[in-house]
């Protein structure tokens, strides 16, 4: 369909397509980006990502095909905000000539409280993997507002227009194709979260993922001190948890595909709340999962939250 409107708009406009090149090599930080470039590039680009399906790009560890990716590509998309505080070294060492576009220019960042920065130095590894301090002051996960997601499009749109100028028509058609499904999919998320009342709305998550989500879409998501996706949960964070749950009388309880399990078996089992299931925050599901794509990952989440959430 993409390349059906890409021809008649070249063609109503007056433009020759393009003869046939070789196609850009992009290289996306993580599977999110990864989608929206492949939605934006077509079949003009071969995407490489380097943290993939169910992968935690907080704590990844880079190794030599990563390295040997990245020296050959074209173009380097990236989160920003912090988010990937290995690639910015890893760049340097695989000794790239890539053109480097950060999907989150524009945005509006959000300010992460002080609370939310101790569960990012507890939980993200902010201090061993080497942050900036400037980065620990924002929340990197802009992309859980589907309105920043269409600002990620159009960075992505004007980076590879700009690498590769003889695509640009192509690029830009994909990117409005794309942008229509995106602004569709954001009120189709209003519209359905809308339905609950304000109060059921409360969520106990492993990861501060969805501060952006929240904001946007009047979900309050609860990420206790202490326990994130990498660090094991003291006992006195898991009882704060507990305690908290069984105030508020939160029902919702959910994983994201990046984290371990057990400790929301622990605090469901603890409170009498029941296990809402997974969901997909920083990476997307493998092909043939539940949210292979950016677009799914919001018509994956977003029914699974308010099952839970009606339930408070």
């Amino acid at each position: 369909m993409k390349n059906l409107v890409t021809l008649c708009l070249a063609f109503a406009l007056g433009f020759a397509l393009p003869a046939h090149a070789e196609p850009l090599k992009v290289v996306a930080s993580f599977s999110i980006l990864g989608d929206m470039v492949r939605n934006v590039a077509g079949s003009n680009a071969e995407v490489v990502v380097l943290v993939g399906p169910d992968g935690d790009a907080h704590s990844f560890e880079p190794g030599p095909a990563q390295a040997s990716a990245l020296a050959d590509a074209d173009v380097l998309v990236m989160n920003g905000l912090g988010f990937e505080p290995w690639l910015i070294r890893l760049a340097a060492a695989s000794g790239t000539k890539a053109k480097y576009v950060t999907a989150s220019f524009g945005i509006s960042p959000r300010h992460l409280t002080e609370e939310e920065q101790r569960h990012d130095e507890d939980g993200h590894g902010h201090d061993e993997h080497g942050y900036p301090e400037a980065a620990r002051d924002f929340d990197p996960h802009a992309w859980q507002d589907l309105r920043n997601g269409i600002l990620y499009v159009e960075n992505i749109a004007v980076a590879l227009a700009e690498k590769d100028p003889d695509n640009a028509l192509v690029y830009r058609a994909n990117a409005e194709s794309y942008i229509v499904e995106l602004k569709k999919l954001d009120q189709w998320v209003r519209g359905e979260l809308s339905k609950l009342p304000k109060e059921k709305r409360k969520v106990i998550t492993t990861h501060d993922a969805f501060g952006y989500f929240g904001d946007a879409y009047g979900v309050e998501f609860i990420s206790p001190l202490g326990i994130g996706n990498t660090a094991e949960p003291s006992a006195q964070a898991l009882a704060r948890l507990v305690d908290q749950v069984r105030k508020e009388k939160i029902r919702a309880l959910f994983i994201e595909n990046m984290s371990d399990p057990r400790m929301m078996e622990t605090v469901a089992r603890e409170t009498g709340a029941e296990d809402g299931g997974t969901l997909y925050s920083d990476a997307l599901s493998p092909a043939g999962g539940p949210a292979p794509t950016y677009a799914a990952m919001f018509r994956h989440n977003v029914p699974a939250l308010i099952a839970a959430m009606q339930r408070n």
